[in-house]
Order: C-alpha cells, then sequence, then structure tokens
C-alpha cells in the first residue's frame, strides 16, 4: 500500500508457481496441500517450529510476541506487489481465489501471513498449510467469507473493524486517544482506472455500496505529536495503519509495532521503498513522521 492506489501485488501464469496459490471457491484443505509449492511447504514447517521452540505458541503468551517473531523470519524477504491481482488477467473478476505465498510479501500480505503464523503455531503440533491458509482467509474477506472480489477488506481501516467485530483483533485507537477520522472513503470508485476488477459494472456498484457502507464507521488515527505520549502501551506485534490525508484514502502503509532489544519502538515492515521486509532504522514516531500526507497511526492489538 505505499503506492496508495494498490494494496497488492501483479503476477500471473508461471511467475505465480513460485511462491503463489491461487485456489478457486470455498477454500479446501486438500488443493491447499496440493497446491502449495514445497519451498513455501518448508518455509511455513520451519517458522512453526521456530514459534514453538521459542515459546510463542503457548496460550498464556501474548499473540504479538508470536506475530513479530513471524515476522522477523520474514526479514529480508522481496517486496512484492499486486500478487492478488494476478487472477484478473484471465478476466474473472467474480471468482476471487485464495492467494498464498511466503516468499515475498506487500505490506498487507505480510501483515495477514504474520498473524496466520502465529495462529497456526498454537493450533497443534500437527498444524501446517491447511491452517495457515483458514486464518489468512478469515482475515481477508467480510466476515471470513471469501465471495469475490468485493468481499476482500480492501480499506484497512474496515480489516481493523471487521477483525474487531469477530474477535480477530482488539482496536486500540479510541483507548489509546486518537482523533476521529469521518472523511467518506471513495478512493476506489473516484479512481476506477486504477482497479482492473472494476472494470466489471457490478464489481464496481458493489465496492461503491461497500464504501458507502463504511460512512457511518470513523477511524480513530493516533497524530504524529501524541505517538510519544501512548507508545509506551503500544505492544510488540499490534498492527499499524499509517494513515493519510490523501483524498478518499484511509491508510498508505501497514506495518508491525518492534520494539528492538534496547526497548526502541520501530516498524517491522515491507516497505516498496526498501524493496525487503525490514525493521525501520527510525523510531515509530521519526517514521510516520517522515511520511509525505501521514497523520497519524491507526493500532489494532492481534487477540
Amino acid at each position: 500500500m505505499d503506492d496508495a492506489i494498490s494494496r497488492r501485488t501483479l503476477l500471473r501464469g508461471a511467475a505465480l508457481t513460485a511462491a503463489s496459490l491461487l485456489v478457486s471457491g470455498r477454500l479446501d484443505a486438500s488443493a491447499l496441500l496440493r497446491g502449495a509449492t514445497e519451498t513455501d511447504r518448508e518455509r511455513l514447517a520451519r517458522w512453526l517450529r521456530t514459534l514453538r521452540a521459542d515459546g510463542l505458541a503457548r496460550e498464556s503468551t501474548a499473540l504479538g510476541r508470536a506475530v513479530a517473531r513471524a515476522g522477523e523470519l520474514a526479514l529480508g524477504s522481496p517486496y512484492r506487489a499486486h500478487t492478488l491481482e494476478a487472477y484478473l488477467a484471465a478476466g474473472a473478476p467474480h471468482a476471487e481465489p485464495l492467494t498464498l505465498h511466503l516468499d515475498g510479501f506487500d505490506c498487507v500480505t505480510l501483515v495477514e501471513s504474520a498473524l496466520a503464523v502465529a495462529r497456526a503455531a498454537r493450533a497443534g503440533s500437527s498444524a501446517g498449510w491447511a491452517e495457515f491458509a483458514r486464518e489468512v482467509e478469515r482475515m481477508r474477506y467480510r466476515g471470513g467469507v471469501r465471495a469475490g472480489y468485493a468481499s476482500r477488506l480492501h480499506y484497512f481501516s474496515e480489516w481493523i473493524l471487521d477483525g474487531a467485530r469477530r474477535g480477530l483483533v482488539r482496536d486500540m485507537g479510541k483507548e489509546l486517544g486518537g482523533d476521529e477520522d469521518r472523511r467518506p472513503l471513495r478512493f476506489m470508485t473516484e479512481h476506477r482506472s486504477a482497479y482492473a476488477a472494476l472494470k466489471d459494472d457490478a464489481t464496481f456498484a458493489a465496492i461503491g455500496e461497500m464504501e458507502r457502507s463504511l460512512d457511518d464507521a470513523p477511524r480513530h488515527v493516533i497524530p504524529p505529536a501524541r505517538i510519544p505520549q501512548v507508545q509506551s502501551r503500544i505492544q510488540t506485534g499490534d498492527v499499524l495503519a499509517f494513515a493519510t490525508s490523501i483524498a478518499g484514502l484511509d491508510a498508505s502503509h501497514t506495518g508491525m509495532a518492534y520494539r528492538d532489544r534496547a526497548g526502541v519502538l520501530r516498524v517491522l515492515h515491507a516497505p516498496l521503498s526498501g524493496g525487503a521486509v525490514e525493521v525501520s532504522r527510525s523510531t515509530l514516531h521519526g517514521y510516520v513522521s517522515a511520511i509525505r500526507r501521514a497523520t497519524g497511526i491507526m493500532v489494532a492489538r492481534p487477540v
């Protein structure tokens, strides 16, 4: 979401075979197990073993710690844009597949993947790709139901809202004293040509209806100047969305809060500018302050 217009990345055919998994219709565990590349399965198995060995799969451990550890395991992975839109090249906007990969991320797929790995680690020692896939699907789609392009949570503030309603995350914005942002979200419909799926009139209408449904759901944004006052209450593994003043848009980037060994609060994320998953050199406050048109942060705690 660094480039504001797109949340995800674009790849199709042979380019997808290395790291993407496309599954039509509803989630099917056996198909996922067959479709996952050997590299992806090995990577997931290694990450799950690491989280369990580190004691981060225990229910008594804050989930955010496991989320941040999963993010650490992804450090250095390349930034990969528009992967979730790849299937649109085939001209089938009504049947969105579940796209999964662990060898490259954009800012949102990194967050979803880290949370899914952390949750799968707690599902038992036999948990693997199917559990990981289920966790991604229930975060990525409204109500956890994948029913076409419009069912995806395209605006990250709705990703937080929908997840909070279903007990997947806790919206910390109001609790941390965030200011209400009631600007209507219309970025997608006002930039129709930037979204391949919106060439389809029915999909365009569905996205417009979704945008209007969010008019009564204000976002709570913690402005940059207030971050130093609340940063002690932000935990490692909390999900961060970087709010923007761009007309019709809620956030331009996402990542995870990360406290280094010295306790300094930084950002673990997949930035387009850096080309790979990294921990920011600057503090959270410094990072937000340097973003052009940033209005602050939205915070959600994995639960």
